[in-house]
């Protein structure tokens, strides 16, 4: 059976499980990438002729498997993997890792058990399974293990892998995508594991020439395994430090690219070691030289002089860069040739290593001087947590790529600034994001004569339009004017106001308008979905099924068609992902069938029949039970609705009695559950027959509840369980694509339709509460109140003096 997702990604995790102890993220990472390496080369190289990567004999993974269990495993797999670096030119990259330390993996019987579990793991996972077109799976396992990794390493060490989402952002913003020529080239001068331009790559369907350089031998090592793991074994990278010594040159000057990229570690301090920036050979400081103690610029200096007459590159630095007063020069030589594009400010948090915000500088050296403004966008607000770091959402990623591109203005997140604003006397080049673009939340301020009068203001209500379009008839339908000019009151109760809206003949409409969109995109993709292959590839498959999806979208009033992709983008991580692989690997009838949960994994049963668990990966149970067992399915329930009943009555009745001290304490589990077994048991220590006659009714009637649920229940699986096997190709493409994934998806658009309206609906609940009561209203409230009051104090002899202290006083009237 083909990996899943969710499978390999447990399967590598417990892999790290085997190794935390002896050592820390930074240095494990080495043994399970390495393995990870080898394992998929083999499996994916083994045999066959002239492979790109030669798989030598007694260099296998297999030849590690042969090992396990052996005292001397740790000596003969690095024998092993030595073989295999030999073969390929790959000395000192993929044996960096030492698998016969015994200070790291434990002396004696402990590494000869770890490293046979160890794997055992890998062995456990058949990447030769996988038929589907691209490495689409296995890259999502490398950067799922590499951010991983990023996180545990913590500040210092963190600093190999940029984040996928933002490399897709660079890569999109650049200018690559899918008609980029594919005699182009990409260059990162501080390419750590090689993750960003692997990223930007990606976006060029036809493929680049990849450079690159890191200047930490072990990040290079990564870097090298995963060009090969993705499918860029020819790609260029070099070692060495980029800013002293750069290794991609033209004679006396640097190789010059069509594309660069590059995340260089904020803030370096000794930037200039082993270099003279004022006597640079390659020219790279001719618009200024950074601070002795700050090198962000050295890389953006050195990656503008990369680039050729029209190419375009983007660099991930500290907000600091862009207002810092110690690199203004910089800055302003640099706007005035037109170089910098444009500034995209990210959230914080988003890096390993560091918490603090960073943006994106845009470079673009076509037509440079005709540049007379830079494209401003305060991309900050758009993200989710995920543990402790921030991430960049695919509609996100989607967005910004989008705007940019297109250099669309939006209020509070987009600007193109003239570069006379920039370089005025009152911004003198600083790019500061937050002085061009204003993305503070407007105030919600209250209107004080509404809180004297009462009434909801016209203004407050005007401020809905949005919703008023979409829903004509509802304003007239919820409110009418009040006495006083410019304010309106409630024409319903409160709560009454959703049902008015759901209605409507307008929210129906709506709701048809949405319907509409969402069976029309469908509806143009359901021939490629049912002729998902071998030769699929997946990612191009979302692609096209996102894109289209948002332009169906786009004209939807009140549904923000980047959430709705972005329902798409999260259920395809979910679970659509993993049915294409097993589609595209297996065909739809075998990846339909059941099977037995591995027991290694600790997966879940989908269902139990004669006695045996099963697992369904393709189509769960109850697709099958509503498609072709409605009516059993309902007489299910029915039991099932009867047994719940059974037990809450039993429950209330028996509850009060079974609380400390009452007659059914002691015929009470350690639970709190009253049994019969117990109950007949404890016999006469029950004192109350009819008690006790009516707990034995109730159980009675509660056990034959459940044993008549249970019954239907295995007599419905085992009927599902065997029509798994009578499934035809077209009724299991009907299941899976209507049913399954249809049927989610248009699901969770309907959630996106409820929480829409909750939106509305809570603005108005609001607007009602906040001046449903005015001043004189309150008022007299408050007066009616404190005069119940007092009137309660004079009885108890307390008078509340003019200081409203509450002070007794005798019946005279003297303080006592």
């Amino acid at each position: 059976m083909a990996l899943k997702k969710s499978q390999l990604y447990s399967s590598l995790w417990k892999s790290c499980d085997q190794l935390r102890g002896g050592m820390d993220a930074s240095q494990y990472k080495d043994y399970v990438l390495t393995l990870l390496f080898m394992k998929y080369v083999s499996d994916k190289y083994a045999g066959e002729r002239d492979p790109v990567i030669e798989v030598p004999a007694g260099g296998s993974f297999a030849d590690m498997v042969a090992c396990k269990g052996q005292k001397e495993i740790g000596e003969q797999i690095n024998k092993i993997i030595s073989r295999f670096a030999e073969a390929n030119d790959l000395k000192g990259i993929i044996d960096q890792a030492d698998f016969n330390d015994g200070e790291r993996l434990g002396a004696g019987k402990a590494m000869q058990d770890r490293l046979t579990k160890l794997v055992a793991i890998f062995e456990s996972l058949d990447f030769g399974a996988n038929r589907a077109s691209g490495d689409d799976l296995l890259g999502d396992a490398y950067e799922y293990l590499m951010r991983h990794f990023a996180t545990e390493s913590g500040k210092a060490k963190g600093q190999f892998y940029t984040p996928a989402e933002v490399s897709r952002v660079m890569a999109q913003v650049i200018g690559i995508g899918p008609d980029t020529r594919q005699d182009c080239t990409i260059y990162d001068p501080t390419c750590g594991s090689g993750s960003l331009l692997l990223k930007a790559a990606d976006q060029a369907s036809r493929g680049l020439t990849i450079y690159g350089q890191e200047m930490d031998n072990a990040t290079w090592g990564l870097a090298r395994m995963n060009m090969i793991l993705h499918g860029h074994p020819t790609a260029d990278l070099e070692r060495g430090n980029t800013l002293a010594d750069p290794a991609f040159k033209s004679g006396t000057s640097l190789k010059a690219f069509d594309f660069a990229v590059a995340n260089p570690p904020f803030s370096a301090k000794s930037w200039s070691n082993g270099l003279d920036p004022l006597n640079d050979e390659f020219g790279r400081f001719e618009d200024g030289v950074p601070p002795d103690k700050n090198g962000d610029f050295a890389f953006l200096l050195h990656l503008v002089k990369s680039l050729k007459s029209r190419g375009s590159g983007a660099i991930i630095l500290p907000h600091g860069a862009l207002f810092r007063n110690r690199e203004a020069d910089i800055r302003r030589n640099l706007l005035g040739r037109g170089v910098i594009k444009g500034v995209i400010g990210l959230p914080v948090n988003l890096f390993y290593g560091t918490p603090i915000p960073a943006c994106i500088v845009v470079v673009d050296k076509e037509d440079a001087g005709a540049h007379r403004s830079v494209f401003m966008m305060d991309a900050s607000k758009g993200f989710r947590k995920d543990g402790a770091k921030n991430r960049l959402r695919a509609q996100d990623i989607h967005r910004i790529g989008h705007v940019f591109n297109q250099q669309e203005e939006i209020p509070g997140y987009s600007r193109m600034v003239p570069l006379a604003e920039i370089a005025d006397s009152a911004n003198d080049y600083n790019l500061n994001i937050p002085r061009y673009i204003d993305s503070t939340e407007p105030d919600d301020p209250h209107d004080l004569d509404a809180h004297l009068n009462g009434g909801i203001p016209d203004h407050d209500l005007d401020a809905l339009a949005k919703y008023w379009r979409v829903f004509p008839s509802l304003r007239s339908s919820l409110y009418h004017p009040s006495d006083r000019p410019g304010y309106s009151d409630l024409r319903v109760a409160p709560p009454d106001v959703k049902r008015t809206l759901m209605e409507s003949d307008d929210f129906a409409s709506y709701k048809s308008q949405v319907a509409a969109s969402v069976n029309g995109w469908w509806n143009a993709h359901r021939t490629t979905l049912r002729a998902i292959s071998a030769a699929t590839k997946p990612s191009i498959l979302l692609v096209r099924l996102a894109e289209d999806l948002l332009a169906h979208f786009a004209a939807v009033p009140l549904l923000d068609c980047y959430d709705v992709y972005q329902i798409l983008m999260d259920y395809w991580d979910d679970a659509m992902q993993d049915d294409v692989y097993l589609i595209a690997s297996g065909g739809w009838v075998d990846a339909v069938q059941p099977r037995h949960p591995s027991p290694d994994t600790k997966e879940v049963p989908d269902l139990t029949a004669n006695r045996q668990k099963w697992k369904m990966d393709l189509i769960p149970p109850a697709l099958i039970a509503a498609r072709f067992f409605a009516a059993e399915q309902a007489a299910v329930a029915v039991l099932q609705a009867e047994h719940d009943r059974a037990k809450r009555e039993m429950e209330e009745v028996l509850e009060p009695h079974i609380r400390m001290g009452g007659a059914l304490e002691d015929a009470a589990d350690d639970k709190g559950k009253v049994t019969k077994k117990r109950l007949i048991a404890l016999g006469d220590l029950v004192q109350d027959d009819d008690l006790k006659a009516q707990c034995l009714r109730l159980l009675t009637s509660r056990n034959k509840a459940s044993r008549a649920a249970n019954s239907a229940q295995n007599k419905l699986n085992a009927k599902v369980l065997g029509h798994y096997s009578s499934l035809t190709e077209s009724t299991v493409k009907e299941l899976v694509i209507e049913d399954k994934w249809f049927g989610e998806l248009a699901r969770r658009i309907d959630e996106a339709i409820d929480c829409m309206l909750a939106a509305l609906l809570g603005r108005i609940a609001l607007l009602e509460g906040r001046y449903s009561c005015p001043l004189p209203e309150l008022e007299q409230t408050v007066a009616h109140r404190r005069q119940r009051v007092m009137s309660h104090l004079a009885q108890m002899g307390i008078v509340l003096d003019e200081l409203d202290r509450a002070v007794p006083k005798d019946a005279s009237g003297r303080p006592l």
